[in-house]
Parts: C-alpha cells; sequence; structure tokens
C-alpha cells in the first residue's frame, strides 16, 4: 500500500482542517515546500498536495507551488482543488502534477472530466469522490450532491476510471481512525478499483489494517502533523513492504 502523506494549501502555507470546515484552519507551516522535502528526505515517494484556495474558487491558484515541490523534490505528485477547466489542467501538469484529482467536477461537469479521463489516460486521473453519509461531497465539501457513493463510483468505473481517493468527510481531521467500514464496501462492489483511503488516519496500527482491507494507497496528513505518527515509523514501513 502506498503512503502518500498530504499537504493542503490556504494562502501559500501548509494548513489542516476539520471535517473540511475552513473556519477550523491550523496553519502548520509557512513553508510548504520545506514540509515536502522533510518527506522526501524519510523515503516517502508520493505527495496528494491540495490548493484549498483553489476549491473554494473553481479555479486553481496555487500552481507556484506545485511548480516549486515538482522541481526542487522527486515526489510524485497527485494534485487537486479547484481544477476545473482545460486550461487549469494543462496548468497543473504543466506545473509537474504526476495525477489530477477531480472531485466536484466529476459531479458537476461529467462531460469535461470524461474528456480529461479519454485524452490524458485513467493512470493520470483520479476521481475524488468524498463522501457524507454515503453521498458525494463537493466544492471543498461546501455542498452535498445528490449522488450516492458508490453507484458514482461504479459509474465512472464503466468510464475507464481505476484510482479513487475516498474522504470520510465525518472523519477527516478528526483523528478518530478511517472509515474502515466504508472502504470495506466500496472494495466489495466497485470491483478492481484502486482505492486510496483518505480521513481520519490517527494511529500507525491503522495502516497495516487499511493494507489488508485491500487499499492500494493511504493519505495521511494532520496524524503527521499532531505527531500522531512519525515520519520514521513511515519510512520503515515503506522499507519494511
Amino acid at each position: 500500500m502506498r503512503i502518500i502523506p498530504a499537504i493542503d494549501i490556504i494562502d501559500g502555507k501548509c494548513v489542516r482542517l476539520s471535517k473540511g470546515d475552513y473556519d477550523t484552519k491550523i496553519i502548520y507551516n509557512e513553508n510548504p515546500l520545506e514540509v515536502a522535502k522533510s518527506f522526501e528526505a524519510h523515503g516517502i515517494e508520493y505527495l496528494h498536495l491540495v490548493d484549498l484556495d483553489g476549491a473554494k474558487s473553481s479555479k486553481i491558484v496555487n500552481y507556484k507551488i506545485l511548480e516549486q515541490i515538482a522541481t526542487q523534490t522527486s515526489l510524485k505528485i497527485d494534485f487537486g482543488g479547484g481544477l476545473k477547466s482545460d486550461d487549469d489542467l494543462k496548468i497543473a501538469f504543466e506545473s509537474g502534477a504526476n495525477q489530477i484529482t477531480g472531485g466536484s467536477i466529476a459531479v458537476k461537469n461529467r462531460a469535461i472530466f470524461e474528456k480529461w479521463i479519454s485524452e490524458y489516460g485513467s493512470d493520470k486521473i483520479i476521481l475524488g469522490a468524498d463522501a457524507k453519509d454515503e453521498k458525494v461531497a463537493i466544492s471543498g465539501w461546501l455542498e452535498d450532491s445528490n449522488e450516492d457513493l458508490i453507484p458514482f463510483i461504479q459509474d465512472y468505473q464503466i468510464k475507464g476510471i481505476q484510482y479513487v481517493i475516498c474522504t470520510d468527510i465525518a472523519k477527516d481531521g478528526m483523528l478518530e481512525g478511517p472509515s474502515f467500514d466504508l472502504y470495506k464496501k466500496i472494495l466489495k462492489e466497485a470491483i478492481g478499483v484502486k482505492l486510496i483511503a483518505s480521513g481520519g488516519i490517527s494511529t500507525f496500527d491503522e495502516l497495516p489494517k487499511l493494507a489488508e482491507l485491500g487499499c492500494e494507497g493511504t493519505i495521511i496528513g494532520k496524524a503527521i502533523y499532531e505527531g500522531r505518527i512519525t515520519l520514521k515509523q513511515l519510512e520503515n514501513y515503506i522499507l519494511n513492504k
């Protein structure tokens, strides 16, 4: 299972929210590049970079930080937040993203998201399927959609999607453990999906459990920043896989 630390950006700074609420913002570091370099120094190869300003403003905002991290580390970056147009996508890839994550766009403009899958290939486009009570949530989680989570994923599998990041919003940033039951259900019903678990990861012991369920990757945010999971533990996990 791939270990994918998260860096969320607001105003160029590394922050974390709880349950996607912008009012709960905590700034952990003024310098996202410094954070990314510390991940790389511990053998981490992947990074989940989220442009929270972009998610709110409906266009890419923090692409310069993406470019900085991409050019000054060898991390493979998946980038999301506010990608709404062909131009946004072009900027993200030109700035060094290896993959992009589309969430709101996959609900609000299926035609363009399906076009991206066919144009760029399913190894480059990740479906962001964030859930609240098994309904898909969009726009930086500020809106609920009427989409049921699992049929939504299955529908996009037919269109070629392989990678899905699923965050249970009720768990996000709460350090209460991930949604094991939800992930189990997704893996059982959306056969063959490469599921990346996100949200609520709070202790190192949860990682082997997610791997055992069949998750392809896991995104870890606040647990790293709050010192619940150390970079040394992650380094050892990666080395001993």
